[in-house]
């Protein structure tokens, strides 16, 4: 879950923003907001640190929504096919906005609170998704955006430790719980998640009072800032999808290997099955296992050194054409290239070698189980 960069010259600014340059970092457009892509240490240092300790991201560009009302939960069930009438008290879950055709207009985050449900999208769908929800479901429940807020993402193996420090409480979650917490004396609501593949939490903090909480994450010995360049590398590791490169409204859940987002009660034969745009077709799909689509979202892995990029083609040993990359750069975990790539479906079983083509020369890849670097998601 995650955006695509924006062309605009007229670029937003989140509440941080005077920190980032305070801070040094290097400011690109991205998601229609003037954001920081690294810092001084750079991208490879930053992805690291990450990995070994814990890394502080701005990610305010993100769209916060509360779904309000006693309908909420089953209105939403009309627009994704999740459950989330069964999430229970606090529990988060990962869902899809899908289309008529079954392609993914956006991905997003679903927690339910005790009066209402958290929802977080993409920046560079948040106009359309909040247009989505207000037309669709704005007659059974209040669909409020929280531009106000911000959102900051700490992550990493020691993110708990730096955290704790400011409130032992959040120990606490578990993977993809939340609550509420106050933070440096801010009220703020904390979900143990992120997109990096790593533990960590999510905060949505008063943007009035966010540069204060990240001072006070910096402040602690484990936290550096991280841009959006090793988020980047960072969640590609993982093996999560960047919404508008490894999926987008062409491709399906099924496709893009997402149908564990999709619950049994949700699915043909179960008690809430259908009734979200596309059901016809993504049944379809899953009802026909392997021979149910032409592609399929996969892993590529290689031992050779050059990195493959987005927009690279895949080919078979004879040289035709069996896919595209769409998220591809050297993993600094493993020090191998990687990349997300959709193929056709006779070439996606586990260890089936193929062909990158970059600059007119083949890279041998092999398809891979996801993720790249194993997850550190605290469990309990």
């Amino acid at each position: 879950m995650s955006d695509t960069a924006a062309t605009s010259s007229t670029l937003l600014t989140t509440p941080l923003h005077a920190l980032h340059i305070e801070l040094g970092a290097k400011m690109v457009p991205f998601g229609g907001y003037d954001m920081p892509v690294q810092y001084a240490t750079g991208i490879l240092a930053e992805h690291r640190h990450t990995r070994s300790a814990a890394g502080l991201f701005d990610v305010s560009h993100m769209g916060q929504v509360l779904l309000k009302g006693d309908d909420a939960a089953a209105a939403l069930e009309t627009l994704v096919p999740v459950d989330i009438l069964d999430l229970g008290p606090f529990k988060q879950r990962y869902a899809l906005f899908t289309n008529a055709q079954g392609g993914i207009l956006d991905d997003l985050m679903v927690t339910r609170r005790a009066d209402d449900l958290f929802v977080v999208v993409n920046a560079a769908c948040k106009a359309q998704d909040i247009t989505h929800l207000q037309q669709h479901i704005g007659n059974r429940c209040t669909v409020q955006p929280l531009p106000e807020q911000a959102l900051l993402a700490l992550q990493g193996p020691q993110a708990v430790t730096a955290l704790a420090r400011l409130n032992p409480e959040v120990q606490k979650l578990v993977f993809m719980t939340g609550g509420h917490f106050a933070l440096d004396g801010i009220d703020c609501f904390v979900t143990r998640s992120g997109y990096t593949g790593e533990d960590g939490f999510e905060i949505s903090v008063p943007g009035a009072q966010a540069t204060q909480l990240a001072r006070a994450l910096l402040a602690q010995p484990e936290v550096l800032p991280i841009g959006l360049g090793a988020r980047d590398t960072l969640r590609l590791e993982a093996g999560l999808c960047l919404y508008g490169h490894d999926i987008d409204t062409t491709t399906t859940p099924v496709e893009g290997a997402l149908t564990w987002a999709i619950q049994k009660v949700r699915r043909a034969g179960g008690a809430r099955a259908g009734g979200y745009p596309g059901a016809e077709v993504i049944d379809a799909q899953l009802s026909q296992g392997a021979q149910g689509v032409l592609r399929k979202r996969v892993g590529l892995i290689s031992t050779e050194r050059m990195p493959v990029r987005e927009g690279a083609q895949v080919v078979d040993a004879a040289g035709a054409p069996i896919g595209r990359v769409t998220s591809g750069s050297l993993g600094p975990s493993i020090n191998q290239p990687v990349a997300l790539a959709y193929l056709a479906a006779a070439h996606t079983a586990i260890g089936t070698e193929v062909f990158a083509v970059v600059r007119d020369k083949r890279v041998a890849m092999s398809v891979t189980a996801l993720p790249f670097v194993p997850n550190g998601y605290f469990r309990g």
